[in-house]
C-alpha cells in the first residue's frame, strides 16, 4: 500500500497542478515550482522510501534516537497535510489532476504509514527474521565432536584431585589398582582439601596466554595458561582464581577477564 501510493504520488507530480478550463493555456505541474515538487510531493515519496527501507531490515536503524520508519511517517503526514490545505486555499482556481491525484495518494500513503505499526498484520518486517547462528563449540573444542584433552567440561569429570574411572592417569602415571591408594593423593595432599566457602569448582579456558603465579605471593610466574586448554578453578582468591594445571600445579590466576566457563 505504501509503495503503490508513493508511485501514484510521484506520477501526480507531473500532471497539471491547476485547471484553467482552457486547452489553449498550458497548466503548470508541480515541477514548475520546486517548492511544490521537492518540498511537498518528493517529501512524501522519500518518506515512503524510508518506511520501506526500515521494514526491510531485521533491526531498524535509528537517527537521533528515532528509527527511519518514524521519520517516514512524519514525512508522509506532512505531504498529505500540505496538499489538503493547498486545495482548500485555491479560491477561484480549480485544482488540476496532479493536485487532486496527489492529495488522494498522499492520504492513502499517510494512512498506510500510520497504520503499519498499529495493525499486527502490518508489523511484520519485509525481510525475514535473521537466522539463528550456529552454536559454537567450547573454547578449543571441535564442532560436532566430543572435546579432547585435559579438563574438557562436556565429558564426565572426576571429583577434584581424583582420576576418571576406567582411564589411566595422564602424564606418565601408573594405572591405579583396586585397593591401592591414589598416588596423586599421597603426593599432593593439598589437592584433597575441599574448597572453602560456597565456591564451586568449575572448568574454564583463557582467551589469551595468561601467567599463573604462586600461592605464596611470589612475583615470578610458576606456569602459563594457554588458550584452547581447559583448567580447573578450585578456589576464589580475591578477584583472582586458584587454578590447577595439567600437571597438578596450583597457582593464582590474577587476570580473569574474558575467561570462558565450561
Amino acid at each position: 500500500m505504501v509503495i503503490g501510493a508513493a508511485v501514484v504520488l510521484f506520477i501526480a507530480s507531473f500532471l497539471d497542478y491547476f485547471d484553467y478550463g482552457s486547452t489553449s493555456v498550458d497548466a503548470p505541474n508541480s515541477w514548475d515550482s520546486l517548492g511544490n515538487a521537492i518540498g511537498v510531493y518528493m517529501v512524501g515519496v522519500i518518506g515512503a522510501a524510508l518506511i520501506v527501507l526500515s521494514r526491510s531490515q531485521p533491526q531498524p536503524r535509528k537517527v537521533v534516537g528515532l528509527d527511519l520508519a518514524q521519520f517516514g511517517v512524519a514525512a508522509t503526514v506532512f505531504t498529505a497535510w500540505s496538499l489538503f490545505w493547498t486545495i482548500i486555499d485555491l479560491g477561484q482556481i480549480d485544482a488540476g489532476a496532479g493536485l487532486i491525484l496527489g492529495l488522494i495518494s498522499s492520504l492513502a500513503l499517510a494512512a498506510g504509514a500510520v497504520a503499519s505499526p498499529l495493525l499486527p498484520a502490518l508489523k511484520a518486517p519485509l525481510a525475514g527474521a535473521p537466522k539463528p547462528q550456529a552454536v559454537q563449540p567450547p573454547y578449543g573444542g571441535q564442532p560436532g565432536q566430543p572435546g579432547q584433552g585435559y579438563g574438557y567440561p562436556g565429558a564426565q569429570q572426576p571429583p577434584y584431585g581424583g582420576q576418571p574411572q576406567g582411564q589411566a592417569p595422564a602424564f606418565g602415571g601408573q594405572p591405579q589398582q583396586p585397593g591401592q591408594p591414589d598416588p596423586q593423593q599421597a603426593q599432593a595432599p593439598a589437592q584433597q582439601a575441599a574448597p572453602a566457602g560456597d565456591f564451586t569448582p568449575f572448568w574454564f579456558a583463557v582467551p589469551v596466554a595468561r601467567p599463573l603465579y604462586g600461592e605464596d605471593g611470589s612475583p615470578a610466574p610458576i606456569a602459563e595458561l594457554a588458550p584452547g586448554t581447559w583448567y580447573l578453578a578450585v578456589e576464589q582468591r580475591g578477584p583472582g582464581l586458584i587454578a590447577q594445571t595439567q600437571d597438578g600445579r596450583r597457582g593464582v590466576l590474577q587476570d580473569t577477564t574474558g575467561i570462558q566457563r565450561g
